[in-house]
């Protein structure tokens, strides 16, 4: 892409405070797949407003460095796990992102030949659905069968502070732990549940949850990007050098409703 549409996309994204000419530089391909992630949000949106889709889509607009930041260097034998906000990740992860765009119309040529739609999407060491936490325990579970196998690979659960509420959650965190698996979690903090405040929703502090595990934890945020990649990578290391889980809190925010029905 031309460097005007990806300092103009940067000012969009609110990153103010940078020095947009040496960011852009540094960051030249993860900005761009950033910006076709928001592309493909928005062209979902587009085709609900034109009635060419059905159902309901959740967006990650506001928050596509947190999946680049986490997913664009994973190798093909890295898993990630998802759920119902999973569109940034799976391109990310994948770079599918025209069977993904067939898949939410319905299409054969879609990823899971039209069947899975938003949610439901499974690809290469790719794995998403609806349901809060639900995929954590059996991200635990392949975390598990890497380890015994002696692959050097990690698995990525990512989850919403809404999943905080979940007890699954903290089963695993448990499993984790004390299996020692070579398990990242990646908690994108948007501030809201739905259309819940997390001051009315979340008590205490987020990252005494993961810390009273034994769990490893880093914090970063999507308005500084050279610090969310150096973060990023230091927790992926983390999980792959030591075979042990940890957990990385990103604080972001949506900029789109919770979905397209509300």
């Amino acid at each position: 892409m031309k460097q005007d549409l990806l300092i103009k996309s940067f000012k969009e994204l609110a990153l103010k405070e940078h020095d947009y000419k040496k960011i852009s530089n540094l960051f030249s391909d993860e900005i761009e797949e950033a910006i076709l992630i928001r592309l493909v949000e928005n062209t979902f949106l587009d085709l609900f407003s034109q009635g060419l889709m059905n159902g309901t889509v959740h967006t990650c607009v506001g928050q596509e460095f947190s999946a680049v930041a986490i997913c664009s260097d994973l190798s093909e034998d890295d898993w990630v796990t998802s759920s119902h906000r999973c569109h940034g990740h799976f391109i990310s992860k994948t770079k599918k992102w025209s069977a993904l765009i067939d898949e939410l119309r319905g299409l054969e040529s879609g990823i899971c030949k039209g069947i899975g739609s938003s949610q439901h999407l499974f690809h290469n060491g790719f794995l998403s659905n609806g349901p809060q936490g639900s995929l954590v325990p059996v991200a635990a579970g392949i975390a598990h069968h890497l380890k015994k196998n002696q692959k050097n690979n990690i698995v990525v659960s990512f989850i919403g502070e809404g999943t905080l509420g979940e007890g699954v959650l903290y089963e695993t965190l448990n499993l984790a732990s004390l299996l020692g698996l070579p398990h990242l979690f990646v908690l994108e903090n948007n501030l809201y549940s739905q259309s819940t405040p997390q001051a009315d929703g979340v008590s205490g502090e987020i990252l005494d949850r993961p810390k009273s595990f034994n769990i490893k934890c880093f914090e970063a945020n999507t308005w500084d990007l050279e610090q969310l990649f150096l973060v990023a990578g230091k927790a992926k290391k983390y999980v792959r050098d030591n075979k042990k889980p940890a957990l990385i809190q990103i604080k972001t925010y949506r900029l789109n409703a919770h979905s397209k029905s509300d």
